[in-house]
């Protein structure tokens, strides 16, 4: 059954605009491969060309930006599996790191694709090819276009774990008109937190509030070889990290070290960048041995550098402590819950407007250690319970984790909606 979706001035010039972006697309998609911005195999996915095959049965489509949002996806797809043992999934990005690191978690019964660009033969393509029973927006990617579309067709959609700051809303309501009519075609929609919410509701909206999809994400993967050398050439030493890292984290932590090192004179500092092509910088005020060239770290070296994407589950099942990255600039923040997940304390700086309710819980709980400078880092190390941290933290992923649950059930509920 197909549906005539309400079309407002907005959403009508977005959808002419959408026919353009075919005369440009060939060339950025190739400038972008120059650039090793694109996968070099399977860029054609974003023209709708190249697709895996569809899994026979039900499929859910789930969207999500990039790494960090497609990673937090598993535990959903583990609870709606739990509900529907006969669902499959293909979970779409738009980023080449967020395929690589995704490939290596990758749940059951999913298959990962690139994002068609949203223009009308991409989306065609996209949507003849798999034909989803559901299709699922998570966090903050939304492309009017699919969303029209997929309205048309007469398929469920929902927004889930949506996550808008004051910026951000300020974007969205100079658009006001299009997300109005954007939102009309949702069957759910949740937010994260009461500041989303209530955004979303001004937009026009009528959202639950469904808490973050990150705790409920089970523990991150790593080579188990890799695991058993590194930790045999740590031995016994004290081990923390900071992670994913950015230059003012590691500043911050290169000096809470040298502080560490006069009472822990063979404590290990793992440097883990978001960035792993910032290694040279790195380098230049800390040498260090580097994972990208297969060095472990001595008994001698105060730092390593693992700087290979997707090692976070590796560099988090060998440390104690964690500063996570983001905290000390304008990135504000990185997702806290994978470290909890695998038993490490988690500290943090002032700056963490991207999970200011992530963080507000891990404190709330003393699962997370505030920190502003390299001497309140090197103090939390040595005079803080680290292991009744690391075990607090622990505990709220698990607690917050039980709105997935629920998250799974309502979803579910759409798929036999769709079908009864």
């Amino acid at each position: 059954m197909t549906t005539t979706p309400r079309r407002g001035l907005a959403l009508r010039a977005y959808l002419a605009a959408s026919h353009l972006i075919p005369l440009v697309a060939a060339r950025v998609l190739a400038r972008r491969r120059k650039r090793g911005k694109e996968h070099p195999t399977r860029w054609q996915e974003k023209l709708g060309r190249g697709l895996a095959p569809r899994p026979d049965g039900r499929l859910v489509w789930i969207n999500a930006v990039g790494l960090g949002e497609v990673m937090s996806l598993r535990g959903l797809i583990a609870r709606m599996t739990a509900e529907a043992p006969d669902l499959h999934f293909v979970v779409t990005s738009t980023t080449a790191a967020s395929a690589r690191v995704f490939a290596a978690n990758l749940p059951a019964r999913t298959i990962h694709q690139f994002l068609p660009l949203d223009a009308p033969t991409y989306r065609r393509r996209f949507l003849d090819h798999f034909q989803p029973d559901l299709c699922i927006w998570a966090e903050q990617d939304l492309w009017p276009g699919f969303v029209h579309d997929l309205h048309r067709r007469g398929i469920a959609q929902a927004i889930i774990a949506a996550r808008m700051n004051d910026a951000a809303f300020a974007r969205h309501r100079k658009a006001g008109g299009l997300y109005r009519d954007l939102y009309a075609m949702m069957a759910l929609i949740t937010a994260q937190d009461s500041t989303t919410a209530t955004h979303l509701s001004t937009l026009g909206a009528q959202p639950q509030i469904s808490g973050s999809l990150k705790p409920a994400a089970p523990p991150l993967c790593c080579d188990q070889g890799a695991l058993q050398r590194l930790q045999t050439a740590i031995g016994a030493r004290f081990v923390w990290a900071v992670a994913p890292s950015h230059a003012a984290d590691e500043a911050v932590a290169i000096a809470a070290h040298q502080t560490l090192r006069v009472q822990h004179p063979d404590a290990l500092l793992i440097i883990a960048p978001r960035h792993p092509e910032r290694r040279a910088a790195i380098l230049a005020n800390c040498p260090a041995p580097l994972k990208s060239q297969d060095a472990l770290p001595g008994p001698d070296d105060p730092v390593w550098i693992c700087d290979t994407f997707g090692d976070l589950g590796l560099v988090y099942r060998v440390t104690q402590a964690v500063l996570i990255g983001g905290t000390f600039d304008a990135t504000q923040g990185h997702n806290p819950w994978e470290a909890a997940q695998l038993g490490c304390a988690i500290l943090h700086g002032p700056q963490v407007g991207n999970f200011v309710h992530d963080f507000a819980m891990l404190n709330a709980t003393d699962g997370a250690i505030t920190v502003t400078d390299a001497a309140q880092i090197a103090a939390a190390l040595t005079q803080r319970d680290l292991a009744g941290a690391a075990s607090a933290a622990h505990d709220a992923a698990q607690n917050a984790s039980l709105a997935t649950d629920a998250l799974a059930k309502d979803l579910c509920a759409l798929l036999k909606a769709r079908h009864d």
